[in-house]
């Protein structure tokens, strides 16, 4: 899958998960396919950007990382049976995402300086 649309899919389908998470008190009948979907776009991007090097704390976070990306769909079953679950389910998920995205970013930081100088 190209990286750009990979980014793009993943900031459509965040844009349109917390809209949906959003609209889900005011009960319309379409909030749970829209999560569905746009959780399933970002679990696609997730899944689909494997780590290829050989540090295994990126590796590690990667794991972390599928998890959260497996959890939306989880989240959204229980959205369409209404129950109130799916809100554990997406409090985790985001809250791997974020610990992820801080603590990944600065691993591949110091993973470049460190192949930088071997190179």
């Amino acid at each position: 899958m190209n990286q750009k649309f990979r980014e793009y899919l993943f900031y459509i389908s965040a844009i349109a998960l917390l809209i949906s998470a959003v609209l889900y008190i005011t009960d319309w009948s379409l909030v749970p396919y829209i999560y569905a979907v746009a959780g399933a776009g970002v679990a696609v991007s997730y899944l689909t950007n494997p780590y290829m090097g050989d540090n295994k704390r990126i590796k590690r976070l990667n794991i972390q990382e599928a998890i959260a990306a497996i959890l939306l769909p989880v989240s959204s079953y229980f959205m369409f049976h209404g129950q109130n679950e799916w809100f554990l389910f997406l409090a985790v998920s985001a809250i791997l995402q974020v610990y992820v995205a801080f603590v990944k970013d600065r691993e591949l930081k110091k993973d470049d300086a460190h192949h930088g100088k071997d190179c």
